[in-house]
């Protein structure tokens, strides 16, 4: 079957590329390719109070299908070119923002109405933390919450399904460049385009990568983030959250000068396990529905490595690190700071003992066998540095959950149509190593789309 545009991939840039093709051209013969189910069949085992370990799904729930990653998110869309990604390089700063406030209207159209936008420039906080070494970057933050974001996700598939093509548990095999388009090869047969939008998210990086050695795509090789996931009581940090919902806060150790940030805060959240390629991790939701919330507030503190020559495979590096701390733990590795800080693995009874209750049932055990220790000291500097802007972060009772990884994609060589070295193949999202969150990645869908609508 021949289409005029074949967009692999239903996450946040495959949605969003989709939807601004049917606006800007509704006649359009479009199809999305995913490897994962509808999102309405996305049900992961792993329920966080039973099972820890991953069954080996044969398509994974938490990261693949409809919405991408990001389904199950904590629907935050930061506003922003000062982290999420490096599309602002490619398109410019202000077409960027542009875009990433195009999707807000988009979201708030499609259930999104009525929750907040929060902001972080010009805030009190930005004087106290640079007071203390501490530097709280500039976003805007609509915060959709799990519940939410879910919702728009079912009303944006419900406004498309009747004008686009959606083939759910179809991995694409390969894409053959034609003379006039491009093959998307499936496992039993093989759909043509004039047009190619590849959008794999995280979850398809073995697979842009292996697409981009056949094709003879250029790529480098990009960072990976490790830490842990901070759980603490809600009030620690809520003179924080109540005003700026989430804050991304940057500081520079003194003993090596590494740089540690605060990322994904989730107030009156719950930490959850993640699963990547069959490595469990963690994360952490909030809800908007206050019957959903928690007395806990977590966030993740990470430390970017980057890899200098000849190593390029940050990601394996990474998944070494989590499959360390899933051997040691069964999965989630829990530890209360002040264990750490004495050397010693948190128990059972002191978990049970302590102050903070865990909104994860992970194993009590210790970091220090599983994290780095460069990585570790940042890590403990940092809490220290925040207790400064929001005392009682370094408690004993604070609790520490590892690993957490944020995994990226190769960048692949793209132009500023975010096009490839062959004419009319896109390659967007998450996927391209260019865009690591679900502002971004819808961002270049849209631009994307728009550009083929033009030509």
């Amino acid at each position: 079957m021949n289409y005029d545009v074949i967009i692999i991939g239903a996450g946040p840039g495959g949605i969003f590329a989709a939807y601004e093709l049917m606006q800007q051209k509704p006649t359009m013969r479009v199809a999305v390719f995913e490897a994962g189910h509808a999102l309405d069949k996305r049900h992961c085992p792993i329920d966080g109070d039973k099972i820890k370990s991953c069954v080996s799904c044969k398509s994974c729930s938490i990261m693949s299908g409809f919405g991408g990653a990001g389904a199950f998110s904590d629907g935050k869309y930061n506003i922003t070119n000062d982290f999420g990604g490096t599309l602002y390089e490619y398109i410019g700063k202000k077409r960027a923002l542009d875009l990433m406030q195009y999707v807000d209207t988009i979201n708030m159209r499609y259930g999104g109405a009525g929750t907040k936008l929060y902001s972080t420039a010009g805030t009190r906080f930005k004087k106290l933390c640079i007071q203390n070494d501490l530097h709280l970057l500039d976003a805007s933050v609509r915060h959709l919450g799990t519940d939410i974001n879910y919702i728009v996700l079912e009303n944006l598939y419900a406004h498309l399904k009747d004008k686009v093509d959606f083939f759910f548990d179809t991995p694409v095999n390969s894409v053959t460049v034609l003379e006039n388009g491009y093959a998307v090869n499936c496992a039993e047969e093989s759909f043509s385009c004039e047009k190619c939008i590849i959008s794999v998210g995280r979850s398809g990086s073995k697979w842009m990568e292996r697409i981009c050695n056949e094709l003879e795509i250029p790529t480098k090789s990009n960072r990976v983030d490790l830490g842990v996931r901070v759980e603490l009581p809600a009030e620690v940090f809520s003179h924080l959250t109540d005003e700026l919902y989430e804050s991304k806060i940057v500081y520079r150790t003194q003993k090596y000068g590494d740089k540690v940030r605060t990322f994904c805060m989730n107030p009156k959240g719950a930490v959850v396990n993640e699963n990547t390629n069959g490595i469990i991790t963690v994360n952490g939701h909030s809800y908007e529905d206050p019957a959903l919330q928690t007395g806990n507030t977590n966030f993740a503190l990470l430390v970017a490595k980057h890899f200098s020559e000849p190593f390029k495979d940050s990601n394996g590096y990474g998944e070494s690190i989590a499959r360390l701390s899933n051997m040691l733990g069964g999965g989630v590795i829990v530890q209360r700071f002040g264990d750490l800080i004495r050397g010693r693995r948190s128990t059972p009874k002191r978990i049970e003992e302590s102050f903070v209750t865990p909104t994860l049932n992970a194993t009590p055990g210790d970091l220090s066998l599983v994290l780095p220790k460069r990585l570790l000291d940042g890590i403990i500097e940092m809490i220290y540095a925040l207790d400064k802007v929001a005392p009682g972060t370094a408690n004993d009772d604070t609790l520490l959950y590892g690993v957490e990884v944020k995994f990226y994609n190769m960048e692949v060589a793209v132009n500023e149509q975010l096009m490839s070295r062959y004419d009319g193949l896109y390659i967007i999202g998450d996927g391209s190593g260019i865009t690591h969150s679900l502002s971004h990645a819808s961002a270049s869908g849209v631009h994307v789309a728009r550009n083929i609508a033009a030509n």
